[in-house]
């Protein structure tokens, strides 16, 4: 015979089974969920916005682009790397890097919040000079992913992690700070730099007549070594008709003299001119993007591509600049109307700075070779990267045919030698295959 007191008995015990199993649906929906367990979106979003901002910034040269991108990929990992139990920080492994902030013992992140913070300050400070429009763009997709997602969390762990992207975004800033390329957008054609004299070295092609960026190859890179590579000699300037100079730029000027359509739209495709778009380091992060997307990669995984071709990129430009400034090696238009031909034009203008290596089949060759050990040497791909410019999709059997292409691409536009796009890619696959080195997962 049930008593009043077995009744309350019973009653409790159920409702302190109807409780625990409440508290146990709350642990649950408000438990730490590791990166691989989210979408690719926000790092996509942040990432291809910056693509918008490159050529909207001023001062956003391909140097200056490929370092923010560096950064920007570097923040993105740190501020994911402690919800991804199989990868380490960066901390000890990137050249000086000593130190990013680290979690609370015991309490929950929510990843995408942390993330979408640390994108947020870190782009605001290595754009710190773009327009208001730009401005109003970066704390507009920030509030996107904070409305969406805090309430999948307690204030207290959303604004929990929230602090600690931005907190990663601070410490990765002032680790920028010391490279020597802070605030590079405001330093391009620096009044002090004394070009170099004497015969056959660059002069200006143009109007402007201090060169882009003469120091960037003493800036300090993200893999320590990769701007101390023995760099590659370009033949000697000479004027005789038997000498190698010589017939590197009869190729350029006989290559541009007979463009077919295909070569003409190539040389355009790959001209990613800064100002009007996102430039070679842009190209290389769209390729990234597009490849992310279409993989279906996690966030995770997400953060080390990104990273991964940030830095490749940015160390490309660093180790390219230093060659460039060490040999003075003067474009071809110089060369040829001295030479062979005093009314050629090519088809592209001709940058502001020296010829030898090639920046564009740099930054490939080091992209290349991230991509290709990521995904594997023999991926096929379509880059939509200009199809908003009017160019159709261009479609490649490997990520090594795209900087071939994208070097060659140099050549067809009458910008440089072939020898300086051979030597670009080699430097750069070097550059990458560092990268591909660093220890980024854990064992």
């Amino acid at each position: 015979m049930l008593t009043q007191q077995n009744i309350s008995n019973k009653l409790r015990k159920v409702a302190i089974l109807a409780l625990s199993f409440v508290m146990f649906l709350i642990e649950v929906a408000f438990s730490q969920k590791p990166a691989k367990e989210y979408s690719n979106e926000v790092a996509v979003a942040w990432f291809n916005l910056q693509l918008g901002l490159i050529p909207t910034t001023s001062g956003f040269s391909p140097p200056v682009a490929s370092r923010a991108l560096g950064y920007s990929g570097l923040t993105l990992y740190e501020s994911l790397v402690n919800g991804m139990p199989e990868y380490q920080s960066l901390v000890g492994v990137l050249n000086e890097f000593k130190t990013s902030p680290k979690i609370e013992a015991g309490r929950n992140y929510h990843w995408i919040l942390a993330a979408n913070a640390a994108q947020a300050a870190i782009i605001k400070s290595l754009y710190a000079n773009t327009s208001k429009i730009n401005l109003v763009k970066i704390d507009s997709l920030k509030g996107v992913f904070e409305r969406k997602y805090q309430n999948d969390v307690d204030k207290e762990t959303a604004l929990r992690s929230i602090k600690f992207g931005e907190a990663v975004a601070k410490a990765v800033f002032d680790y920028s700070k010391s490279d020597g390329g802070h605030e590079g957008y405001e330093k391009n054609f620096p009044k002090d730099y004394k070009p170099a004299t004497g015969a056959c070295v660059w002069t200006p092609t143009g109007e402007q007549q201090i060169p882009l960026q003469p120091y960037w190859g003493q800036n300090r890179p993200f893999v320590k070594g990769d701007a101390d590579f023995e760099l590659p000699t370009p033949p000697r300037c000479e004027a005789s008709i038997s000498s190698v100079m010589y017939s590197q730029a009869l190729e350029v000027y006989s290559a541009g003299k007979n463009l077919s359509p295909e070569q003409t739209m190539i040389a355009k495709y790959w001209s990613d001119d800064a100002g009007k778009t996102f430039t070679p380091p842009g190209h290389a992060v769209s390729i990234a993007s597009q490849i992310i997307v279409a993989e279906k990669l996690k966030l995770d995984r997400t953060a080390e591509v990104f990273c991964k071709v940030g830095i490749a990129a940015a160390d490309a430009f660093i180790s390219c600049w230093k060659c460039k400034f060490m040999h003075n090696v003067l474009r071809p238009v110089s060369y040829i109307r001295t030479t062979i031909d005093r009314t050629w034009t090519p088809l592209l203008d001709t940058p502001p700075f020296p010829e030898y290596t090639s920046g564009h089949a740099s930054v490939s060759g080091a992209t290349a070779q991230v991509l290709s050990d990521l995904f594997g040497f023999n991926y096929r791909f379509t880059d939509n990267s200009h199809t908003g410019r009017g160019f159709k999709p261009r479609s490649f059997e490997s990520f090594f045919e795209f900087a071939d292409e994208a070097a060659l691409s140099r050549l067809y536009g009458g910008i440089h030698y072939r020898n300086s796009n051979e030597q670009g890619l080699k430097n750069g696959k070097r550059i990458g295959k560092n990268v591909c080195e660093l220890k980024f997962k854990r064992g």
